[in-house]
């Protein structure tokens, strides 16, 4: 449950896990007691893609990632795009590449991050030129790819799938243990 959300927007009043009757059932949530406001913490949509330029799929290491982890290009919709637009965009702002064509892969949930990822299919041309929200990125052959158990790894997971390869996972590290280096 998020806790980050602690005062009433409208009010200013602290908010309090409150469990109140919705739909039939019971639900705990971040609850204004003076306005009745509700937090409803409902889940982001983030987009992704599998970005496929000459036949080779581009992962890219975040700046801000621990470790030396590459995964899809990801970003968040903005106000009056659809998904389709939103994701032509991320890869254009973050990797400079023109999207050709678009297949949706699928609707996965990131609970950990509280979103929903709608992952894409991108088939793109052009010169990379990183974002620098962006430090690295690397071309793998499909069936050199390696998945990871999460969020947008389901997805790269599901297209190779879609593709006729197997797709093979690395093991996720433990808490304290370093993010191992994925697709060398």
């Amino acid at each position: 449950m998020n806790t980050e959300f602690k005062f009433c927007p409208q009010c200013a009043t602290p908010l309090a896990w409150i469990s109140q009757t919705e739909d039939g059932s019971e639900k705990l949530r971040l609850r204004c007691s003076s306005c009745s406001y509700t937090h409803w913490n409902n889940p982001t949509p983030v987009l992704a893609a599998v970005v496929e330029v000459d036949g080779k799929i581009l992962l890219a290491r975040n700046a801000a990632w621990p470790g030396k982890m590459y995964a899809l290009v990801t970003g968040f919709m903005e106000a009056g795009e659809t998904a389709q637009e939103g994701i032509a965009r991320e890869i254009a702002e973050e990797t400079n590449l023109t999207t050709d064509a678009l297949n949706l892969i699928g609707v996965y949930d990131f609970q950990r991050m509280n979103q929903v990822i709608i992952a894409f299919h991108a088939v793109c041309h052009g010169e990379v030129r990183l974002s620098p929200e962006l430090v690295d990125y690397r071309m793998f052959a499909p069936e050199n790819l390696k998945c990871w158990p999460s969020g947008t790894g389901y997805a790269l997971a599901d297209w190779l799938t879609s593709k006729g390869f197997t797709p093979e996972f690395i093991e996720w590290p433990k808490p304290q243990e370093p993010v191992p280096e994925t697709n060398d």
